[in-house]
């Protein structure tokens, strides 16, 4: 059966209400893992100021979050994961938002998560949430460690075009071939994606993406409440 329909979701804040990479950084400086706790700390809320205000390149965020990999052993950086997964990211996991992928799962749609923040920090996130495809950034991997950079595109801004446009080349597709295309984001930074699908989603959004998506009455929901803001 040929898939119709495309949905992708962004994580931070959209399935998640929370940055998992700034609380992947915070669990690491507050367990002393990131060098001295206040400097790792302040640098954290730095970068993530300059992220909601647009004026974080993806280079910039890497020398910190990136940097963060390259200092330890993956062994002991998988078993922090598995303590972060297990205190900080499940217990933050709506029912709201495991229901709409569940739903676009069990419709036979193809989904993806396409997120800027790294994909050692993001891939089991995406597993817990039963996303089977994730475009992340991802990580620079050479003999056995992280190495601090970023391996190719980063999946950020017009980045995350790019990235879900070369996936789909390798499935022998492109946007224009589904039927309809969905998108779930927060941030005025996922704007150039929300643009080229059928479907923009404003989930949870920033005051810019509200103001935003309520001129181009884009829907408006919130997977973080009890209620939604529901605009066609």
């Amino acid at each position: 059966m040929t898939t119709r329909r495309l949905a992708l979701f962004d994580l931070d804040h959209t399935l998640l209400p929370l940055d998992s990479d700034y609380q992947w950084a915070e669990y690491l400086a507050k367990t002393g893992r990131a060098g001295d706790p206040e400097i790792a700390l302040r640098k954290n809320q730095e970068l993530m100021d300059r992220y909601n205000s647009g004026e974080l390149t993806a280079e910039q965020a890497a020398e910190f979050m990136l940097g963060l990999l390259a200092a330890h052993p993956p062994h002991l950086l998988a078993a922090w994961h598995e303590d972060f997964m297990q205190h900080v990211i499940r217990p933050a996991m709506t029912q709201q938002a495991i229901e709409l992928v569940q739903r676009h799962l069990a419709a036979g749609d193809l989904c993806a998560m396409v997120t800027a923040t790294n994909s050692f920090v993001t891939a089991p996130i995406a597993r817990a949430f039963g996303v089977p495809t994730l475009i992340a950034t991802d990580p620079e991997y050479l003999a056995g460690r992280y190495t601090g950079k970023i391996l190719g595109t980063p999946s950020f801004k017009a980045g995350k075009v790019t990235r879900v446009n070369h996936w789909l080349a390798g499935l022998n597709k492109k946007l224009a071939d589904f039927d309809a295309s969905y998108f779930y984001s927060d941030s005025t930074n996922d704007l150039p994606l929300l643009e080229v699908v059928t479907h923009p989603v404003v989930t949870n959004p920033s005051p810019g993406l509200h103001s935003i998506a309520t001129e181009r009455n884009w829907p408006i929901i919130n997977l973080f409440t009890n209620t939604a803001d529901n605009k066609s």
